[in-house]
């Protein structure tokens, strides 16, 4: 259901119900009914692999598409406190009136993801985020494809896959994915499916955990015989491993052709520099919470200290674990650069402090 009306009425609207936006009354009488929140409902559910479930969701009108490649944030209320994520949509991209195809790989320790692996239902009801990301399809077909993907890289990929065989792309793609067994595969039908419909595509299945022909992990033998190589664009999504590995192996050629890539996760999660000396106090104010500094990320040690700050993606691109830093140093963990500023609002899951830190948590 959907509600238009000029902005001005809402804004009267919302001004007439404060303290509470008009979304917070609207969802007493249907979740999918709202003015400004983006949302959507869960329409189908499958479980494609023992770790996975795909899900199919329907946006509300604020809906505006997504390019392929592009992730989403999306929000799931867990024992009353609201958690966030960032996923890729593994359908070919759409405009404002396209559903959303997820497929989620429940991880031991991911809690958020094995909770919609585990409790989602259809008619179910999820909190959603306009698409973002710049690991995309270029704006001019490349002269050939690559695609090398593992685990939940899988899902970007795909959709550029599916995206370009909508276009009627006719030029050749190679697709290797990398997976524990051949049972671990998201979509196996589907991408088997792909091949056998269009000559153009050629499916590369590799399991790690299968020894000889077929198995183990990425070796420069798995793309040498893939004629067009020298041509085609590659595009790469997966585990930290398997992103060195290609990346490594694609400068060491030479090859002038570019190399599209986005990791999922972060190698580890962010150890102290051993190079810097740890000291100091982290001050969680809005919590009246203090812990000792040990050089973690604000996240991390935030966690440890019993704290549920709102965060995704752990890696710095959703900018949903935002926070004003009051005083104090911070440290990127990425990129090494020092913040001093007061006032400033930073990214909790990759800065760490440098001494005392104040921070509005």
């Amino acid at each position: 259901m959907s509600i238009r009306l000029p902005d001005f009425v809402g804004s009267v609207i919302e001004a007439a119900l404060s303290p509470h936006p008009v979304d917070r009354y609207l969802e007493l009488v249907d979740p999918m009914l709202t003015w400004r929140d983006l949302r959507a409902k869960v329409i189908e559910v499958e479980h494609p692999t023992d770790r996975t479930v795909r899900l199919v969701l329907r946006p509300t009108r604020q809906w505006s598409g997504h390019r392929a490649g592009q992730y989403v944030q999306l929000s799931v209320v867990i024992d009353g406190v609201r958690h966030m994520r960032c996923f890729s949509p593994a359908n070919a991209e759409g405009g404002p009136d396209s559903d959303i195809e997820l497929i989620v790989t429940a991880h031991d320790d991911g809690f958020v993801s094995r909770h919609l692996r585990e409790r989602t239902r259809v008619g179910d009801v999820l909190g959603l985020s306009t698409p973002d990301g710049t690991f995309t399809l270029p704006a001019r077909d490349p002269e050939a494809a690559v695609f090398v993907s593992g685990g939940s890289g899988i899902t970007p990929v795909l959709s550029m896959v599916r995206t370009l065989l909508a276009r009627g792309y006719r030029r050749p793609i190679t697709f290797l994915h990398y997976a524990r067994d051949a049972d671990d595969v998201p979509q196996r039908e589907l991408l088997e499916e792909l091949a056998a419909i269009h000559p153009t595509v050629d499916l590369r299945l590799r399991y790690t955990r299968a020894d000889g022909p077929g198995g183990g992990h990425f070796e420069a033998g798995h793309l040498a015989d893939i004629e067009h190589l020298a041509v085609a664009d590659l595009f790469l999504c997966g585990p930290p491993g398997l992103m060195s590995a290609v990346t490594e192996h694609h400068e060491s050629t030479g090859h002038t052709r570019s190399l599209h890539s986005e990791a999922f996760t972060l190698a580890s999660r962010v150890a102290p520099d051993p190079d810097e000396a740890v000291s100091g106090e982290l001050r969680f104010l809005s919590s009246d919470r203090v812990a000792t500094n040990d050089g973690r990320t604000i996240l991390d040690q935030a966690e440890s200290a019993g704290l549920s700050p709102e965060h995704g993606c752990r890696m710095g691109i959703c900018f949903s674990c935002t926070a004003v830093k009051k005083a104090g140093c911070t440290r990127n963990v990425l990129t090494g650069d020092i913040d001093t500023e007061s006032d400033t609002q930073i990214q909790l899951c990759i800065n760490a402090p440098v001494g005392d830190v104040e921070i509005e948590v």
